[in-house]
């Protein structure tokens, strides 16, 4: 298998392989039907993202600053699907598994990238609310559209940054051992640790990148609910209080979809011994399942988005009866 790979060796310090090979899931029964459902989950996400992001567009009553971050979360969640569901199916389902060097860090930048947006967006969601329900007559000069449009602009760019610089290191190494990536994916510490010169730089970048994109947003979303549960406790009304706290439901959610999954992968990881297949399907999943559930969660649990999505259903009614009319 390895002589089919090819090294050269690049400003003759730095052995770089012509090809990486993934591994995937090993001897793991009826493994195709999970690719199955992975192409499925695949369909439903960029169908149910789509239906949110037509809404959200079609919908003028929808064009205010908190929509327009729900707009975005969407439109990460069907590019984080496109990077990597499409690219794992073609790699197991046809046998594909040899990767070129570059693709291979492109891969792994695409894939990273769009999971740390969704995760600083989902901050830029919390900071929201946190506005909405600390200081509710700051929040429409609070919360503007170019100022929701500038913190987007800003993490994307940052996060851009990061991330490159981060897989950029991985053209510091040298791999002259195996090529072969025990991930289903071009994942950053499966690459690195193939390496046989120094490779501390990409270690502590790879706590740095896990500190940025997940540590710090759920720091942040967890003090902003901190001081919304305050300022809930400070609303003398109970049923206002519940009206308060509708508002946080759906982002409460998409938070737990999130988070939770990754933070329980990575410590199981450290404090017991997984096994790789199950790491793999537990990554996999982590990846591909709030793409496919953030659009149900705000279509069934947000009022605004079901009475959006009867306006446009009903508008549509009115116009094709319109047309069947005039044709008549």
């Amino acid at each position: 298998m390895m002589s089919v790979i090819t090294a050269s060796t690049v400003n003759a310090t730095f052995v770089r392989p012509a090809k990486f090979y993934l591994s995937g899931f090993s001897n793991m029964p009826h493994v195709k039907y999970y690719y199955v459902f992975l192409c499925f989950v695949y369909i439903v996400t960029v169908l149910g993202n789509s239906i949110l992001l037509s809404v959200i567009y079609y919908v003028k009553t929808l064009h205010t600053p908190k929509y327009m971050v729900v707009f975005y979360l969407a439109l990460t969640d069907i590019c984080g699907s496109t990077a990597l569901i499409p690219k794992v199916l073609d790699t197991f389902l046809f046998e594909r598994r040899y990767i070129v060097y570059e693709a291979c860090l492109s891969y792994m930048f695409f894939v990273l990238f769009f999971l740390s947006v969704q995760s600083w967006t989902l901050t830029t969601m919390a900071y929201d609310r946190f506005i909405a329900i600390c200081f509710p007559l700051r929040y429409h000069s609070i919360v503007t559209t170019p100022s929701i449009a500038a913190l987007l602009l800003f993490s994307w760019v940052t996060l851009f940054s990061l991330v490159g610089f981060t897989v950029g290191n991985i053209d510091n190494l040298s791999f002259c051992d195996s090529l072969v990536v025990n991930s289903f994916f071009c994942d950053h510490s499966p690459v690195y640790r193939l390496s046989c010169n120094d490779s501390s730089i990409n270690y502590i970048m790879a706590y740095v990148a896990l500190i940025i994109i997940l540590c710090i947003p759920l720091i942040l979303i967890t003090l902003s609910y901190v001081g919304i549960s305050i300022a809930l406790g400070r609303i003398a009304s109970g049923e206002e209080r519940l009206k308060a706290s509708k508002t946080c439901t759906s982002h409460l959610i998409l938070v737990a979809i999130f988070f939770l999954p990754i933070i329980g992968t990575n410590i199981a990881s450290v404090v017991s011994y997984i096994n790789p297949n199950a790491r793999m399907i537990n990554t996999s999943l982590t990846n591909t399942m709030p793409p496919l559930l953030n659009p149900i969660v705000y279509s069934l649990k947000t009022e605004e988005i079901l009475i959006a999505i009867k306006k446009l259903v009903k508008r549509n009614k009115i116009s094709f009866s319109a047309k069947k009319r005039l044709k008549s």
